[in-house]
């Protein structure tokens, strides 16, 4: 692929705890934090936006290159975090997540106020004030 590419391609990204359980504890919340964001700004030309955690599930902003497999992205990060946090934080089986992962793109117009949501996820809960299309999640039963 030639070098000289433009692209704007801007990621929602979210996905569960399994059957949703409340596994986000303070305990785990900031080391998956920065576990994430560290892992997100290793991945060469991806930039990392924000990252918001609730009780049963994350989501993430982000902005990829056009060569990066999504889908085989998500499942790193996936993988790679909950062992992270099953064996560096927790030392036990703790933190598993759902199969499948909601994802939406945006503009880059609309990046600010994205991020704005990301972050401020427990506020958006607890005023149940979210807004649906970036909450949905598609997964296996």
């Amino acid at each position: 692929m030639s070098r000289r590419v433009y692209s704007e391609i801007n990621l929602h990204i979210t996905w569960h705890t399994k059957n949703n359980q409340p596994l986000i504890t303070s305990q785990i919340e900031q080391p998956l934090y920065k576990f994430l964001t560290d892992k997100i700004h290793k991945t060469p030309e991806t930039f990392f936006h924000a990252i918001g955690v609730v009780s049963d599930h994350l989501h993430i902003a982000v902005s990829i290159p056009p060569t990066l497999q999504i889908a085989d992205w998500i499942g790193q990060l996936k993988g790679a975090s909950s062992h992270f946090i099953n064996k560096e934080i927790a030392n036990r089986k703790h933190l598993e997540w759902q199969n499948g992962y909601g994802i939406v793109s945006f503009g880059t117009k609309d990046l600010k106020w994205v991020v704005h949501y990301v972050e401020n996820q427990k506020k958006h809960h607890k005023e149940n004030k979210t807004f649906i299309r970036l909450e949905k999640i598609e997964y296996e039963s």
